[in-house]
């Protein structure tokens, strides 16, 4: 396994390093399961087309908990942790990098990687019942395939005031199948080939990114496929218009049970009908009444809007 000091490294400098390979979080969004980033923004990051985000307020905090569950977990446990000042690079998989948060040494079963997250409570429900979300799974035995360790903890701080734990052996077979993909994603990357789209929010974000306004008056001749992907899209159209109403009819059902009754329950579930009050803006008042400072604060905003038309 080889090494990067980092103890010194800026974090321009780092950001260059990371570019160089596949790192854990890279791993779950090429995987497909990291819900917040796709492997088109991955690709384009790796080639330099994109910046990888900015340090922001989640990534700020998520560094200074980090210390803190270490700690706890070091508490909790009385095992040895360390700091690990290095990006670690495989030593067969060159591409294959790794960032962990610490070193465990236990004296039955050698050293191990501890990855730390601090999670809102908002996905606290990723969390029930000892589960951990896939990517997090994913991150840690990209760790494991990294350093050659034979088993890692993921520690968790759920919604600021419940300390989560698990422990994980290495998985040879999961291992061998996402260096599998990894290898294939960086051939992409050697030799300028994105992958496919996936239909995620993040890849449509990525394309917005790189194409925000069309050169005018310009037309190319699309590919045969086309069609059929067309084709396909008025289908799902129709499809999704027919789920709605499906959607809607059981919906009404309840309602139709639930007449005046703010709540019903079944052996399963609990369903509620609430009256909810809320407060909107009232722009078409405002814009009769104060037409003058409506237009002071309107704010332009420029999107590009697919449209398919027959002939």
């Amino acid at each position: 396994m080889w090494k990067i000091p980092t103890k010194e490294i800026s974090y321009e400098d780092w950001k260059a390093e990371r570019r160089k390979g596949i790192g854990g979080s890279d791993a779950a969004a090429i995987a497909g399961v990291n819900k917040w980033k796709s492997p088109m923004r991955v690709y384009l990051e790796k080639i330099g087309e994109i910046d990888s985000p900015e340090q922001n307020e989640a990534m700020y905090w998520g560094r200074v908990m980090e210390d803190l569950i270490a700690a706890e977990y070091k508490k909790r446990t009385e095992r040895h942790v360390r700091r690990c000042n290095y990006i670690l690079i495989h030593p067969e998989y060159e591409w294959m990098i790794a960032n962990i948060d610490r070193v465990i040494t236990d004296a039955k079963l050698g050293p191990g990687v501890l990855e730390c997250k601090n999670v809102s409570e908002y996905r606290a429900s990723e969390w029930k019942d000892d589960n951990v979300p896939a990517e997090v799974y994913t991150q840690l035995q990209h760790y494991l395939a990294v350093t050659g360790y034979g088993w890692g903890v993921i520690a968790a701080l759920i919604g600021g005031n419940k300390f989560f734990t698990r422990e994980f052996e290495r998985d040879e077979e999961f291992i061998k199948n996402l260096i599998e993909l990894e290898k294939d994603f960086w051939r992409r990357v050697e030799e300028k080939d994105p992958p496919p789209v996936d239909g995620s929010e993040d890849t449509d974000t990525v394309l917005n990114i790189l194409y925000p306004e069309p050169i005018p008056d310009t037309a190319i001749e699309l590919p045969a496929d086309a069609d059929t992907w067309i084709e396909e899209i008025e289908d799902l159209k129709i499809r999704i218009k027919e789920l709605e109403e499906q959607k809607a009819e059981r919906e009404q059902r309840l309602k139709a049970y639930l007449k005046d009754n703010e709540a019903g329950f079944t052996q399963k579930y609990r369903v509620f009908w609430k009256a909810v009050t809320s407060s909107r803006f009232d722009s078409k008042k405002f814009k009769e009444e104060q037409s003058a400072l409506y237009e002071k604060y309107l704010k332009e905003q420029s999107y590009r809007r697919l449209t398919i038309k027959e002939g």
